[in-house]
């Protein structure tokens, strides 16, 4: 059952009850559990962040005021979050807020 707010993944037993191991050692066999059970919760994190981003971008398509703001401060928090867990860089995550401020401040700009 997915949790409130989040994307649903597949659970981590259905993926790793496939036969698609290929280690040869338990500790490998271990390491290769871990990999796709971390490769699914980054994968996860990157859609809820590049879903934050989108919508940021659409309702500064659609025209700046307090809901930009708002999907803006949003954005920041999901890029954050993701950065905080190490799906993506500390630097990543400073570049990529960094431009959807840069972008906000266009606009307001270019409204005014």
């Amino acid at each position: 059952m997915p949790e409130r707010g989040r994307v649903a993944v597949a659970s981590p037993e259905r993926v790793l009850n496939k036969e698609e191991n290929v280690a040869n050692h338990k500790s490998a066999e271990k390491r290769n559990r871990q990999a796709q059970v971390r490769r699914l919760r980054n994968r996860a994190n990157k859609s809820e962040m590049r879903t934050a981003i989108r919508k940021f971008r659409e309702t500064v398509a659609e025209g700046v005021g307090d809901e930009a703001t708002e999907a803006l401060r949003k954005a920041t928090s999901v890029i954050a979050r993701t950065a905080r867990k190490g799906t993506i860089s500390k630097k990543t995550a400073s570049r990529k807020i960094s431009r959807l401020t840069r972008l906000l401040k266009k606009e307001e700009a270019s409204a005014a």
